[in-house]
């Protein structure tokens, strides 16, 4: 008995081929350009409405189950708390629209890429997006950060920033750790104190502002002298005027 031939697959035509790619490319373009809307509008509605959470904050509340965490405007923390801040993580900040070029070149070179993200770039890390290192990350945050400083003024940036950065397991913003490491509210931390919380950024679960180990006793002194520094200078004039 002969055996029947199998049925032949039918081919898509090259036009179809072609219509259904165009579809899938446009289907992407309209996707990105919704994103990035959503994104336009979220950084539009923060420059005066307090970002509410962040993905960060919201990801370490459910694995704790809870953070201390609670907004206050730049004008109740004491002004030394920002220039700390600036002195220890982003001295240009003022002189500079979201990239430190001297400060990349500077970490490209000793083959290290501390000291080379701005507080603009944290911010958008920290409000918008996702820890981690990825490409995919990185690239958003490079887009979105000239957006923000564009949108944004300097002092609302760094008032966003000392509300949302971590400063301790499950605390987050300057009001919680003022209270959690010091006992104070924001208004009434000192010279000392701002820069013992800014010395502690980098790695606020191993570091200890009450408790300061040697070397964050060492880096707060540096950063005390480096926020008088900016203040004589005028490089803390953006966000003090």
């Amino acid at each position: 008995m002969a055996k029947r031939a199998s049925p032949k697959k039918k081919k898509t035509p090259p036009v179809q081929r072609r219509s259904i790619k165009r579809r899938a490319i446009g289907g992407l373009i309209k996707g990105l350009i919704a994103v990035a809307g959503l994104l336009l509008a979220m950084i539009l509605l923060f420059t005066m409405l307090n970002p509410p959470t962040t993905p960060y904050m919201f990801s370490e509340g459910r694995r704790l189950g809870g953070v201390k965490q609670q907004w206050v405007a730049l004008e109740d923390i004491a002004p030394v708390v920002a220039r700390s801040v600036v002195a220890a993580e982003d001295a240009n900040f003022c002189e500079h629209w979201g990239f430190d070029l001297a400060a990349i070149k500077k970490a490209i070179a000793e083959g290290s890429n501390r000291g080379a993200s701005t507080l603009s770039q944290q911010v958008v890390k920290n409000v918008y997006l996702w820890q981690g290192r990825t490409w995919v990350r990185k690239a958003l945050e490079a887009a979105l950060t000239p957006v923000v400083e564009a949108i944004w003024s300097k002092r609302r940036i760094i008032e966003v920033y000392l509300n949302v950065a971590e400063f301790g397991e499950g605390v987050f913003g300057i009001d919680a750790a003022a209270q959690h490491y010091f006992g104070a509210i924001p208004a009434e931390l000192t010279d000392t104190q701002a820069a013992r919380l800014a010395a502690i950024l980098p790695s606020p679960k191993t570091r200890s502002a009450s408790r300061p180990s040697a070397s964050v006793r060492r880096r707060s002194a540096q950063i005390r002298d480096g926020a008088a520094t900016i203040s004589k200078d005028g490089r803390a004039s953006c966000f003090e005027s």
